[in-house]
């Protein structure tokens, strides 16, 4: 039997981050999550990731990917480059938000350039807008390695709820 390892995180109530993103803008949200004021939501605390920029339109995401992370073939999974991808294109949209704005991810389309590994080292997430619609956002991201090589690239596409 293999040798038992584990890991342990802890993280806030996510009504506190919940809180944080309807009554700020959201790229001060944003960037108060990055100072601490507003926590981060749990599943950044799982994913052992966190936002390094925030500018209107503009987010980067860092990770350290880690065996803990791995799938039965020896490589990260493909859902931790998907779940890097996918808030840094959400963050991005946030980071052009009113308080309060209520959206959802209606389509995320990924795509998988080179293998990951604990061996990766850290890796960068970087979400941008690239139509900022009434309605329907258009986001794309790139998550890099630390020499800039491209590991993943994805593109979303977000509704924006309207009461």
């Amino acid at each position: 039997m293999a040798e038992s390892r584990s890991r342990t995180f802890t993280w806030s109530d996510p009504a506190e981050t919940l809180s944080g993103l309807s009554t700020l803008p959201g790229v001060e949200a944003l960037r108060r999550t990055i100072s601490g004021e507003v926590p981060y939501p749990p599943m950044a605390h799982l994913m052992g990731m966190h936002l390094v920029e925030v500018e209107a339109g503009r987010v980067v995401w860092e990770a350290v990917p880690g065996e803990e992370h791995y799938n039965p073939i020896g490589t990260v999974h493909a859902g931790f480059a998907t779940t890097l991808l996918d808030s840094a294109m959400g963050t991005a949209f946030v980071s052009t938000a009113d308080a309060g704005t209520r959206w959802t991810t209606l389509e995320l389309k990924a795509n998988f350039t080179r293998a990951i590994t604990a061996e990766t080292g850290p890796v960068r997430c970087t979400g941008t807008v690239v139509h900022p619609g009434r309605t329907v956002v258009t986001t794309e991201a790139r998550l890099e390695d630390r020499e800039g090589r491209l590991l993943a690239h994805a593109t979303s596409t977000i509704l924006v709820l309207r009461d």
